[in-house]
């Protein structure tokens, strides 16, 4: 046997043993991604509750109170809630796609996934629909008309930073949470386009999605007031229907990378990037 050939086998069951290490992680990731894209798609309640119930979203602070007060589900679902745990799904899949490509590109997968986990984290803290319904509850238990008209103002506040149906302008915590995750898509896509573990067309799907949230966020410095709200119906719908096929796709690899058993020793990553490096 030879050096190189002692060489490539040690590395072949280094990366055996690291592979069936990450396998429940890739089922969990493989989970996550298809929840995401089958459930908790973006502007979850936003776009459907309307068609549905006919309810739309509330204009006014009195009004959002209201509708907490009577129906918390509802109003939560209205002011994205659920993208909270839209995110933290995505979070997990963007965790799992890094360990799959972590031998492919180490240095464009870990800031892939660390832009991934700033823009996740941005968007849970700057999410305010259970701070809304908080103070829904504080109000309905006030006793002056001080109180309530504190509490209204703490309320507008909050709808100002995007939460009112009839804002332009989304708060700063939404754009800065879309660039950094879209910016982490196009990494991670970029990445799998240089593997052989995920498919050239889910890479490409991915790279599409990331451009359209992009574009969105480059669009609203040059586009008129007037015309953000196209904007968005273009960009962050053909977005939303492409990031759905991407994460799709990427639980259908997780879940083979998580079943399937090695051939013959040796793993998918290893054998790739072995070849690569020899």
């Amino acid at each position: 046997m030879t050096k190189t050939s002692m060489i490539f086998n040690e590395k072949a069951k280094s990366s055996q043993t690291a592979d069936a290490s990450w396998k429940s992680l890739y089922r969990v990731g493989t989970i996550a991604a298809l929840i995401a894209a089958l459930v908790f798609r973006r502007n979850l309640g936003v776009a459907e509750i309307p068609l549905l119930t006919g309810i739309a979203p509330h204009s006014s602070v009195a009004g959002w109170f209201t509708l907490l007060r009577n129906n918390p589900l509802l109003g939560l679902t209205l002011l994205n809630v659920f993208d909270i745990t839209n995110y933290a799904l995505v979070g997990i899949m963007f965790l799992a796609v890094f360990v799959a490509l972590r031998l492919v590109n180490k240095s464009c997968t870990l800031l892939a996934f660390t832009f991934s986990l700033l823009g996740i984290g941005i968007y849970i803290v700057s999410n305010s629909a259970l701070l809304m319904l908080s103070l829904s509850n504080q109000y309905a238990t006030a006793t002056t008309d001080a109180q309530r008209s504190t509490l209204l103002a703490a309320g507008q506040a909050v709808l100002a930073n995007g939460y009112n149906s009839g804002a332009v302008y989304q708060g700063a915590g939404f754009y800065l949470s879309l660039l950094l995750v879209a910016m982490a898509g196009m990494l991670m896509s970029a990445v799998m386009l240089k593997s052989i573990i995920f498919s050239k067309i889910t890479a490409y799907i991915g790279i599409v999605a990331s451009a359209f949230d992009l574009a969105y966020l480059v669009g609203l410095t040059f586009v008129p007031q007037a015309e953000v709200y196209l904007l968005g119906v273009i960009c962050i719908a053909s977005a939303g229907l492409f990031l759905m096929i991407w994460h799709l796709l990427i639980g259908i690899k997780l879940y083979h990378l998580g079943s399937t058993p090695k051939v013959k020793g040796v793993s998918t990553q290893g054998q790739s990037i072995d070849c690569l490096r020899d």
